[in-house]
């Protein structure tokens, strides 16, 4: 690696996008009623935390090809720009739900909670700081040691 250039995070990303993932759908469960959903839900699920997750573990990437966003206040950091996207995940995982409950699709729909939104959404930005605690404890295919 070159000094001074950071490389992208692909294998933990799509690692821990897949844990969060898993672990929303365990928790789909309690909060979804129609089982039909919980399939949609749950593949929608996983590739959304592979997503977020690779955002977050690739903010330092972000950062060296957009230097500006530096200088702004609270999204100059890597902590607010993940602390961001946390946030927009947990109102999306949320959002989906309330557009499911409320289309029509059926009488009960998708009544996830907020705090199982927020917690994935936490869950989504600590990723990057947890991981290395995590990683040991992997196989080595999935970025373990």
């Amino acid at each position: 690696m070159v000094a001074g250039v950071v490389s992208w995070d692909i294998v933990p990303a799509i690692v821990a996008g897949l844990i969060i993932g898993v672990y929303e759908i365990t928790l789909i469960h309690r909060d979804v009623q129609v089982a039909s959903h919980r399939f949609g839900h749950g593949v929608h699920a996983i590739f959304f935390a592979i997503i977020a997750c690779f955002f977050t573990f690739n903010v330092p990437v972000f950062f060296q090809l957009v230097p500006a966003i530096k200088a702004w206040p609270i999204l100059g950091s890597e902590i607010g720009v993940r602390i961001l996207i946390g946030l927009i995940a947990a109102v999306k995982i949320h959002g989906v739900s309330a557009a499911l409950k409320t289309s029509g699709f059926s009488s009960q729909g998708m009544q996830e909670t907020w705090i199982h939104s927020l917690i994935v959404g936490f869950m989504t930005a600590a990723a990057p700081y947890v991981w290395p605690f995590v990683a040991p404890m992997l196989p080595k295919w999935a970025g373990g040691k």
